[in-house]
């Protein structure tokens, strides 16, 4: 029998798969993005669940929440019914979507009886609920919260939460406040974990940095040890039959009770079936202790390690350097009453990111979709800045520009004015609260739109977004560097992608 067993196991992946691939064709896609399903195709589920460490124990209590198809209870039982043949092994999956029961059930049903063609042991429990208010609240008014699990196997849902969800506020009652749907599944599938369990995860890599996951970080990490982490070169490989184009992470993760964190191993392919290139790294250099936002550093390779070692070797930070960066002050829709599509007496320019042009600021743009004034009065003044040279960072930049970060300096020069308005979607490096020298502003804006810098921030940022405290917690030039760059560009003039480079090779070791 023993020799059957891979075999049968297969079968019981592929099965699977014909279901998952029927069910994502049947479902109503709309639907599917309002839950933010993206199903486990077989390549991806066989992947996870190889990461998964099998304890040596008699049982093994399972939880897959949002379970979908079933694909990943698949894949890991299969792998259980070969390697670990007398174990016995009790699944629970979790699915919200009642359009799922059937084809999640055939696959449960399925699991135990391929489990019964082995003489081995498979349980299983479907629960046909949100799996968010069945951690938190348990199954009816009488049960309490289930058990502690020694496994959770995940590809969570994907989807913003609003501050006054019912989903948000229950999670934060239990463990972590959270702004989106996957970190919320990861943090209840930490809490749901034994001491000494893992969690298997397929997850957006937008949870490592940012202001938004700053308390979902610090909670997982305080409870977490991340022991394998994979990522993958090219992101149209991961989900290959969605239009998926998010930059994803597997990670496997061990809930410990100890301070003490060894080295984890990191690992990248290409896509699930090329060849994976693994290295281990010292845990303080995926996770600074002295780190107040608790950024997770994924250096994916040696290049990778030795870019990390380099941005750490920059000699500043902003407070060194004397700056500080914040989001513009005026949100727009806030704001209304003030804006002018066009500058009028008694108003100051206000800019967009549309504003921002070859390392410049154009002011104004008629026709703009956006307004290019804002009204100076009682109200406004204190959203606005003085007259000054002012470094602006778009906040979000499109998958298709070629860098990250895209920069631009506000001239008065070029733009006289009393005082100016940034608008949100911009952060602003400034001196307390007034502008720069002219020449350290024009050399960090040419900094900023470096290749080198677009690197480093890319080495920790999985996703679009360049966030004020993206850029607080990178390191710097020196001020002297910064002001050498800056006094070979001149007012009204822009260099070219190379030349920038070249000016930073130059001055910037």
């Amino acid at each position: 029998m023993a020799t059957e067993a891979p075999a049968v196991a297969r079968d019981l992946v592929l099965r699977t798969e014909a279901r998952r691939q029927a069910s994502s064709a049947a479902l109503d896609s709309s639907l599917r993005a309002k839950l933010g399903q993206f199903f486990t195709p077989a390549p991806a589920a066989d992947f996870i669940a190889s990461l998964a460490e099998l304890a040596e124990a008699d049982t093994l209590r399972i939880l897959d929440p949002g379970a979908g198809a079933g694909s990943l209870t698949a894949s890991l039982v299969a792998r259980l019914l070969v390697e670990r043949p007398g174990v016995k092994i009790n699944v629970t999956a979790c699915e919200v979507d009642p359009q799922l029961y059937p084809t999640l059930q055939t696959t449960l049903d399925d699991c135990v009886e391929t489990a019964k063609s082995l003489n081995a042991h498979v349980e299983v429990n479907l629960v046909r609920a949100d799996f968010i208010s069945w951690a938190t609240e348990g199954d009816g008014l009488l049960a309490g919260p289930p058990e502690p699990f020694d496994l959770v196997i995940m590809n969570p849902p994907y989807k913003k939460l609003a501050a006054s969800s019912r989903e948000r506020k229950l999670v934060s009652s239990v463990c972590t406040e959270t702004s989106n749907l996957y970190s919320a599944f990861m943090a209840l599938g930490v809490h749901l974990l034994r001491p000494g369990g893992q969690l298997v995860a397929i997850t957006p890599r937008s949870f490592a940095n940012g202001p938004y996951f700053r308390l979902f970080r610090q909670y997982f990490l305080d409870r977490m040890h991340l022991d394998r982490v994979h990522v993958f070169e090219a992101r149209n490989k991961v989900f290959a039959d969605t239009a998926v184009l998010q930059e994803n992470v597997i990670f496997a993760a061990t809930r410990v009770a100890t301070a003490e964190r060894g080295p984890v191993v990191v690992s990248t392919s290409r896509s699930y079936s090329d060849e994976v290139q693994q290295r281990s790294v010292a845990y303080a250099e995926m996770v600074n202790p002295d780190d107040r936002e608790f950024f997770i550093h994924i250096s994916a390779d040696e290049e990778d390690g030795q870019l990390a070692a380099s941005h750490a070797n920059l000699p500043a930070t902003l407070p060194d350097l004397g700056l500080q960066v914040s989001t513009g002050r005026v949100v727009d829709f806030r704001s209304k009453e003030h804006l002018r599509p066009d500058h009028v007496d008694g108003a100051v320019p206000l800019i967009y990111p549309l504003h921002m042009r070859d390392g410049a600021i154009v002011w104004p743009v008629p026709g703009a979709k956006k307004n290019n004034a804002i009204m100076l009065n009682g109200e406004t003044e204190k959203l606005t800045f003085p007259s000054g040279y002012y470094v602006v960072v778009k906040r979000l930049s499109s998958k298709e520009e070629k860098r990250r970060v895209i920069a631009a300096v506000f001239d008065p020069e070029q733009v006289p004015c009393e005082r100016i308005g940034f608008e949100n979607h911009v952060n602003v490096f400034h001196v307390d609260g007034a502008g720069l020298p002219v020449e350290v502003a024009r050399g960090l804006c040419i900094w900023l739109n470096s290749t080198l810098l677009d690197r480093f921030i890319r080495r920790f940022n999985g996703h679009t977004q360049v966030n004020a405290t993206d850029l607080r917690n990178m390191r710097y030039p020196s001020i002297e560097q910064l002001a050498a760059v800056g006094s070979s560009l001149q007012s009204g003039t822009w260099l070219g992608q190379e030349e920038i480079d070249e000016l930073i090779s130059q001055h910037i070791k």
